[in-house]
């Protein structure tokens, strides 16, 4: 079993950024994948971005390149999400996702395990 859990969120002016951390117990998750996911009200939930466990391979959004920064602190079973340039569209809760295997994948359906969320909310 693995338990996560993501802090960093909150209110914040458009143009402004956040820095989610999301804390992984239960089991060394060096060689998994981690994602994080976003769901708006009335949205499905997104992949927003994605890591291997050796940070090899990255995947990103159209909509958050340039200004999202996805990382990962395996000595600290840690994974980050900086988010720079934030917009009003951004708002949602953010959610961190661990799936078993190396490899990044975008589904939500692909992963095992998820964080309760943390709300973010960009106001214009």
């Amino acid at each position: 079993q693995v338990q996560l859990v993501e802090s960093g969120g909150g209110l914040v002016q458009a143009g402004g950024s956040l820095r989610l951390s999301c804390a992984a117990s239960g089991r060394a998750f060096g060689n998994y994948a981690m994602g994080w996911f976003r769901q708006a009200p009335g949205k499905e939930r997104e992949s927003v971005a994605a890591i291997s466990w050796n940070a090899g391979s990255i995947y990103y959004a159209d909509s958050v390149k340039g200004r999202f920064t996805i990382s990962r602190d395996n000595a600290k079973n840690t994974v980050y999400l900086q988010m720079n340039s934030l917009k009003p569209e951004d708002t949602a809760v953010y959610y961190c996702a661990v799936k078993g295997g190396a490899l990044v994948r975008t589904k939500p359906d692909a992963y095992d395990y998820w964080g309760q969320g943390t709300q973010v909310t960009v106001s214009s």
